[in-house]
């Protein structure tokens, strides 16, 4: 009985951690006062981050005056930013641009920080003009080695390598040229 409910257990907390999930991005002038306001919704799966993509997006509607903006995740219930933000220009909003979206999440699938940069459309390489959004995922990077023993020699100094010998270094030099002496042979008479 037991066994039934910790496999039912593991296979919710299997199928939420693979839910799709919704990001709400938000757009703010940097000059002024005004209130952020709601810029795209972002569907994403931590699990395949090739299949992210734009639900809604409605171009900013910004006070003149305007050069930069800032762009994030933005809680209206706290009213804060929930996750990093980043500042834009106002001319990735201009026409001829299409609008990318770059959200970077943690391995929990939480928004660590949202970007957008505009991309020039070319109506000769893509038939795709709308708002693209790519997904970048927190992965592990090297580890450093670490607790690896350091040789000391009797004086309590590190011990240095060895300088190797001419032999040493350059033997092969020698098994080529007895082959070529072995197998070039004379000429025949």
């Amino acid at each position: 009985m037991r066994f039934a409910a910790l496999f039912g257990a593991l296979c919710a907390a299997t199928l939420t951690a693979a839910a799709p999930r919704t990001a709400h991005i938000y757009v703010q002038p940097v000059q002024g006062g005004s209130k952020p306001s709601p810029l795209a919704e972002v569907a994403y799966d931590v699990v395949t981050p090739a299949t992210a993509e734009v639900l809604t997006y409605e171009a900013p509607d910004l006070p003149d005056g305007t050069s930069t903006v800032r762009i994030g995740v933005y809680d209206v219930t706290t009213k804060t930013w929930s996750s990093g933000t980043t500042v834009a220009s106002v001319a990735n909003f201009d026409k001829g641009f299409a609008p990318n979206f770059l959200v970077s999440v943690d391995a929990h699938g939480a928004v660590v920080s949202a970007t957008l940069k505009g991309v020039q459309i070319d109506a000769g390489h893509t038939r795709d003009f709308g708002p693209q959004v790519v997904l970048l995922p927190e992965t592990r990077g090297t580890q450093p080695a670490l607790n690896k023993p350091v040789v000391l020699n009797p004086e309590g100094k590190r011990e240095e390598p060895q300088e190797k010998t001419l032999l040493q270094k350059y033997w092969w030099v020698g098994l080529i040229v007895l082959f070529i002496a072995v197998s070039g042979g004379g000429a025949e008479k």
